[in-house]
């Protein structure tokens, strides 16, 4: 049985019973998925502190609304979902993000000119989202995803980092599943061409083409 399976039923067990009052079971929980949603707030927020409160906040919320939990998704992407949330009123408290540029789908997927076309991009077999996973890269990406805006950095952590569906992310951020396509494509472009800088071959750069119109 895969890894993700056994833990998503072992989350269903401790879940039930943690419904049930039992308090060791949510402790259990927590004590399961305390390091991944730390390691999202930390990574949504910059800052230990926040990430830690945001983290307490998570789990308080999570036990205040237990109940309304009806295993649509895991346990552990509710649970995301809620640290996200949590996230984002310290982002937008700290005046590091406009409400409106994450809920109100101004994007167009049809508007091909909102796609940024690289300036510099070599040829290498590694996607961003695949790099996450090396320590020896990790890093280089940690620092690439800082320089990116927020709207786009979240889509990113939240799908190819957090391993969260497209309509799981679009949930979790108020956005709409075509807007979330959008800014993760151009997170990952933005975020190609920033670790081409160190982990590409000059050789064999690829030049912006320039169109000319009639």
């Amino acid at each position: 049985m895969p890894k993700q399976i056994v833990a998503n039923t072992a989350d269903i067990e401790w879940v039930n019973r943690a419904k049930a009052g039992e308090m060791e079971a949510f402790e259990a929980l927590v004590g399961r998925h305390e390091k991944q949603v730390y390691s999202l707030a930390l990574r949504m927020l910059r800052h230990e502190s926040d990430a830690e409160d945001v983290t307490q906040q998570t789990f308080l919320s999570a036990l205040e609304n237990l109940g309304g939990f009806r295993g649509d998704s895991s346990f552990s992407t509710w649970l995301l979902r809620i640290a996200t949330h949590a996230a984002l009123k310290v982002i937008r408290k700290k005046g590091g993000l406009d409400t409106v540029s994450l809920e109100a789908s101004t994007e167009s997927p049809e508007n091909e000119e909102a796609i940024p076309h690289p300036e510099y991009i070599a040829d290498w077999r590694q996607s961003p989202e695949e790099l996450v996973e090396q320590n020896e890269t990790r890093r280089l990406l940690e620092e690439a995803l800082a320089r990116l805006d927020e709207k786009h950095r979240l889509v990113f952590l939240l799908r190819d980092v957090e391993g969260m569906s497209v309509k799981e992310t679009a949930v979790a951020l108020s956005l709409s599943e075509a807007n979330v396509k959008v800014r993760l494509l151009r997170a990952r472009l933005q975020l190609r061409e920033l670790l081409t800088l160190t982990l590409g071959d000059p050789e064999s750069r690829i030049k912006r083409a320039h169109h000319h119109h009639a």
